[in-house]
């Protein structure tokens, strides 16, 4: 059936009704996600209507917020995600056939869509990235990039001479941000899990890097890495790597949190709790989500594409082929076996 499936999938439509295959959240996660948690499925899809396109797509995204989003969901859902895919049919004149897009249509390959009807997540069709590849819209030049973009410009305020310490540094959003804050004129601290990621992120340009996962004791490390203190932290993993940052704040000092990865599997961690420091040290600590810069989305996109045209923000890309290994390649970015954004190419 599998066979059959791939050949009507790279056929023509012609009079075939198109099929699409489709990940789903079959069973609740439970600590680390596991093959089990997921169903490969394949629907039938209606004809289009006025207003409507089709879209195949090309490229899957797989992020650390997805295991947490997904909690709230019954099993039997779609499984959640962005995608960046070529619309090859249409009935939308704003979605011309042959146009590359981005949608938050989850793991799927095919997708009817009338954005007229979405009140949120419309998907847009992507700007000119000349020579880039059409991937980069899920990582640097999309969600991952501004998210860095607005999470640390918005949230930290940073300004030159600063102090910046990044956790998950060597993620799709923590690379990027600590680039960001190079640019911006600061001090830059990454924190990684991997001898191999600490030396990209050297690379990178980044002052300092710790690896965490070799380092006897990351508060030392960090105070050796930090010297004058940390002014910023922008925090993507939480737990004790959160701890340790904080207790090195200087007065008036900022923490974005964007994730809490760490604690994302339901391991059980004991820190202390931060809030005698952010009172001592007069912290102002801000959570956020991205979609909060909805209304200036492409202002995000083009910062980041003219740092990349001007050589100061560089990019990498984990990608794991075909559409069947999907869970796979999200089961190995939470382990942080990616580098840069983790992607999936049909």
């Amino acid at each position: 059936m599998r066979s059959l499936i791939l050949n009507i999938h790279k056929r023509s439509w012609g009079s075939l009704a198109p099929v699409a295959r489709k990940w789903i959240y079959a069973k609740t996660f439970k600590g680390e996600p596991t093959y089990e948690n997921f169903r490969l499925e394949q629907e039938e899809l209606p004809a289009l209507k006025n207003g409507e396109f089709l879209a195949e797509a090309e490229y899957l995204s797989v992020d650390p917020y997805m295991r947490p989003y997904m909690m709230a969901y019954p099993e039997g859902t779609l499984m959640i995600g962005g995608q960046v895919g070529t619309v090859i049919d249409s009935k939308n004149p704003a979605f011309p056939t042959g146009s590359s897009i981005f949608g938050q249509f989850g793991w799927r390959t095919h997708t009817v869509c009338n954005p007229d009807e979405l009140k949120a997540d419309r998907p847009y069709v992507l700007p000119n990235f000349g020579s880039l590849p059409k991937s980069l819209a899920l990582g640097v030049l999309g969600m991952p990039g501004n998210t860095a973009y607005f999470g640390l410009l918005e949230v930290c305020t940073p300004k030159a001479g600063e102090t910046v310490a990044v956790s998950g540094a060597a993620g799709a959003v923590g690379s990027l941000v600590g680039q960001i804050a190079k640019i911006k004129g600061c001090r830059v601290v990454g924190i990684a899990g991997s001898d191999q990621k600490c030396q990209w992120l050297k690379g990178l340009g980044f002052d300092e890097v710790i690896n965490y996962k070799t380092t006897p004791n990351i508060y030392v490390a960090l105070k050796k890495a930090a010297p004058k203190g940390i002014d910023i932290y922008f925090d993507n993993v939480g737990g004790q790597t959160s701890e340790a940052v904080i207790k090195l704040m200087n007065l008036y000092g900022r923490v974005a949190v964007c994730g809490t990865i760490s604690n994302y599997n339901s391991s059980i961690e004991k820190v202390t709790d931060p809030l005698r420091m952010m009172v001592f040290k007069q912290l102002k600590m801000e959570g956020f989500v991205v979609w909060r810069w909805n209304n200036r989305w492409m202002e995000g996109i083009n910062a980041n594409l003219q740092w990349i045209k001007e050589g100061k923000l560089k990019w990498h890309e984990t990608v794991t082929d075909g559409f069947e290994n999907t869970p796979a390649a999200f089961m190995d970015m939470m382990k942080g076996g990616n580098i840069g954004k983790a992607v999936v190419k049909l």
